[in-house]
């Protein structure tokens, strides 16, 4: 009679990584630990990873999906995992966090088969956080795994009938204070259509990845140009400005000739309707002197002085920050006309006062109109930022209203639809002056619907397909 043998215990393997999977999770330690953004971490992550052997394209678009959906849905994960604990989402530690909410995003929000998203996140938390913790992770995928989004949702989201914005705010992963001041906004802007189902279009708008619009520079390039230097089936014209082309999914920026020698770039069809509405602008007067008073990182700056070379005009391009300086004469290099790039404080002028025909102070704010594009921002701002970035663009404003001439027209620009960023900041300067007429921007927008009763006008994502663009115009009385 043979004795049993004890059975040989498994031997140890070594977990493999997947380099798409660890680029996506360092990008996102990056924007926690050191609230980088992902817009800028990313790009140099994958340059770097570009060089490694066996990093391919399709590696590269799968990491930038994976950073960019679990930053946009991150949210409505937090209440999904936290349903799947059995402790508070504080008591996690971050990296863990990070990790599920990975495999969250890819059992939620992609393709990927639910056994692959389960197995390929287990690994990459036996390379990043080792076995014992993995264990923990592979328990809470597969209760994940167990349900889809909309189900999840429903069961985590409270009811929208006792806590109507708690309920927009899971179910669309925006902070409640966020979802409170856009329907706020909306309300002012869309008084007939700001309910449940507008208020959802909008938060959808935010998390939908937005499309990459290319802008010809007049003068320099053309609409048709940009279109003919790549399949007609990689791009669409530009919705409302003429200078506007939208690449689809696949289009190349970088593969069109205009973009890079400088004669076209990329620009949010949003940013393109303000810098073309402020040269179109009646005024009184001579028109040979325009200022862009914030002029960083260079985009309306260099339609601008495009515009301004077509009328002999010249632009003034200022900006605070010597780096961001750098970046506007960058974007303006080779523009046809004359044009200067200058590091100075619009709130310590560096100009005499009445200098400028046109102006625009496009100003510091909260951001909350490119959440599409800087998905984290959400999670960074408080409601308290908005009161930071108030007196800022109220002197901004008044600055660059002192650098406008009797009959010279002043463009009030913002990327956040919050109203304490926008309307209220133009009624409260205008407050006690009579040098000033407020301009009707709404035919300035040609063809642009839902611009509400003016005379200033709000862009919306959900409406518009561009970022939440504000813009008044005012006209300095002579």
């Amino acid at each position: 009679m043979s004795t049993p043998t004890a059975k040989s215990p498994r031997p140890h393997r070594r977990p493999k990584k997947d380099p798409a999977r660890m680029l996506a999770f360092t990008a996102l330690r990056a924007v926690d630990e050191r609230d980088a953004y992902a817009n800028l971490i990313l790009p140099s992550l994958l340059r770097k990873a570009e060089k490694n052997e066996g990093f391919e394209r399709r590696d590269a678009a799968f990491a930038t999906e994976l950073v960019y959906g679990t930053l946009r849905m991150r949210g409505s994960y937090d209440a999904i995992i936290g349903a799947c604990i059995d402790r508070p989402l504080s008591k996690v530690d971050a990296n863990v966090l990070d990790v599920l909410s990975l495999g969250a995003h890819q059992l939620l929000g992609t393709r990927i088969p639910a056994h692959a998203a389960v197995s390929a996140t287990v690994e990459l938390a036996r390379v990043v956080l080792g076995d014992g913790r993995a264990k923990f992770v592979n328990a809470v995928m597969r209760k994940i795994s167990t349900q889809d989004l909309d189900t999840w949702l429903q069961q985590v989201a409270p009811p929208y009938e006792e806590d109507a914005e708690d309920h927009l705010a899971v179910m669309h992963s925006h902070p409640r204070w966020v979802v409170a001041a856009l329907w706020d906004s909306l309300g002012v802007w869309q008084p007939e259509h700001c309910g449940r189902t507008a208020m959802s279009e909008l938060l959808a708008a935010d998390n939908a990845r937005p499309a990459v619009t290319l802008v010809a520079r007049p003068g320099r390039s053309t609409a048709q140009e940009l279109r003919d230097s790549l399949p007609a089936e990689d791009t669409a014209p530009g919705r409302w400005s003429p200078y506007a082309v939208q690449l689809v999914e696949g289009g190349e920026p970088g593969l069109v000739e205009a973009v890079r020698e400088n004669r076209a770039g990329v620009q949010d069809e949003g940013s393109q309707l303000v810098a073309s509405a402020l040269a179109a602008a009646p005024l009184e007067g001579r028109d040979g002197l325009w200022l862009d008073a914030c002029a960083g990182p260079g985009g309306k700056a260099a339609l601008l002085a495009a515009l301004a070379s077509q009328r002999a005009a010249v632009l003034v391009a200022s900006e605070s920050q010597p780096h961001r300086a750098a970046l506007v004469a960058k974007a303006l290099d080779g523009n046809p006309g004359p044009y200067a790039v200058i590091t100075a404080d619009g709130l310590h002028p560096a100009w005499r006062p009445g200098a400028f025909d046109r102006v625009l102070v496009d100003v510091p704010c909260s951001g909350l109109g490119a959440l599409r594009r800087r998905p984290e921002s959400r999670w960074r701002r408080r409601p308290e930022d908005v009161a930071h970035f108030g007196p800022l663009q109220r002197g901004l404003l008044t600055s660059a209203i002192e650098a406008t001439r009797p009959g010279g027209v002043v463009g009030y620009a913002t990327c956040s639809p919050h109203l304490a960023e926008t309307r209220t900041v133009v009624q409260d300067v205008l407050r006690g002056r009579d040098d000033l007429e407020w301009i009707d921007a709404r035919p300035l927008l040609p063809g642009v619907p839902g611009l509400g009763e003016g005379p200033d006008v709000q862009l919306w994502p959900h409406l518009h397909g561009t970022d939440a663009m504000y813009l008044a115009l005012l006209r300095r009385k002579g």
